[in-house]
């Protein structure tokens, strides 16, 4: 009777240690998947674009550390995130290139040619992605699935920023050569309107169901009705206004004056400037970190300042030559330069 016992215990612990084995050949790829997720999740990067080095800087955004340097072909300037947010497009201009990055990890994921990509964005429904060709004087308007190219617009010259109504019907372009705003239909590619905004526009932003407009030789901002391009208001912030950002709450919009080394600080509702905050180096474009810092490339200075917008204080990280376009990937949705969107419900 004993040695029956045994046997059967015998057979027992066999039997326990065989499920226990089968159960750590299924758990242990299971737990290395969840490690390699989390571990690709808490990749906090600032996306960095060195337009005149050919390359996309990488920093770590808590310890403030350029970890890598990725290059590319010629000349990127500015990048968009897809909206499924499954890659963050960098357009390499001069290289006549659309790469597609990981935007958490870094890395590239393919190369599309795409003549002349200098700005990019996706209009607020996803359905339509615009890109303007600066040196070539199009506008290129894309299926925002497909990539399919569906109109191609001449335009004189220089057409540079781009933003869209939040209903997506409208992309607004600024031609910088020629000192004026367009307004084009994305669903025909037909041209609304054009209108003489001011010296040198640059950045644009739909604010408070108006068309804000940067003027880099206006020395502030034009405020537009988007239904004519009627001017009703002109905002000056300073010499050299290049973009303007809405912060994440809405409240407060940033304005880069490059000329001057400043950021003015604006009121959202009113565009009452608020105060000016002191950054030389030629401030272009930014992005809000989740500590209510803002990071700012600096373009003459070959660096990125970490600005804090109550006092003023900032500290610098190196990276490459004329940094232009800046993206985190600690945010889950589109920059703040683009449109404000509708609730998206899925």
């Amino acid at each position: 009777m004993r040695e029956k016992q045994g046997r059967s215990s015998f057979s027992e612990e066999k039997e326990a240690k065989r499920l226990f084995l089968r159960f750590l050949c299924g758990a242990l790829p299971l737990a290395f998947f969840l490690l390699a997720a989390v571990a690709a999740r808490a990749a906090e990067l600032a996306f960095v674009i060195d337009s005149g080095a050919a390359a996309i800087s990488l920093v770590d955004v808590t310890t403030r550390q350029e970890i890598r340097r990725v290059p590319v072909l010629r000349e990127p300037h500015h990048m968009a995130l897809t909206p499924d947010h499954r890659f963050l497009l960098i357009g390499d201009t001069v290289g006549n290139q659309l790469i597609f990055f990981d935007p958490a990890a870094g890395d590239i994921a393919r190369r599309v040619p795409m003549p002349d990509p200098y700005q990019l964005q996706f209009s607020p429904d996803g359905k339509t992605l615009v890109v303007t060709e600066l040196a070539r004087n199009r506008v290129d308007i894309y299926d925002g699935d497909s990539y399919h190219l569906r109109f191609r617009l001449p335009l004189a010259s220089l057409p540079s920023h781009i933003n869209f109504s939040p209903d997506s019907k409208t992309a607004f372009v600024s031609l910088q050569q020629s000192n004026q705003l367009v307004a084009i239909a994305t669903a025909s590619g037909d041209i609304l309107w054009k209108v003489d905004i001011g010296d040198t526009p640059a950045g644009v932003l739909w604010l408070n169901g108006r068309v804000a407009v940067a003027l880099m030789g206006g020395n502030g901002l034009a405020i537009v009705n988007p239904a004519n391009g009627a001017i009703e208001r002109r905002v000056t912030t300073g010499r050299g206004a290049h973009n303007l950002f809405l912060a994440p709450d809405g409240r407060t919009l940033y304005v880069t004056n490059r000329v001057d080394g400043t950021i003015a600080v604006l009121d959202a509702k009113t565009l009452v400037v608020q105060r000016e905050i002191a950054l030389p180096g030629g401030p272009d474009d930014l992005d809000f970190a989740p500590d209510g810092k803002l990071w700012v490339t600096r373009r003459f200075a070959h660096s990125v300042a970490i600005l804090d917008p109550k006092s003023g204080n900032y500290e610098i990280i190196a990276v490459g030559r004329s940094p232009h376009g800046i993206w985190l990937n600690t945010h889950d949705h589109l920059p703040r330069a683009v449109a404000e969107a509708p609730a998206r419900h899925s």
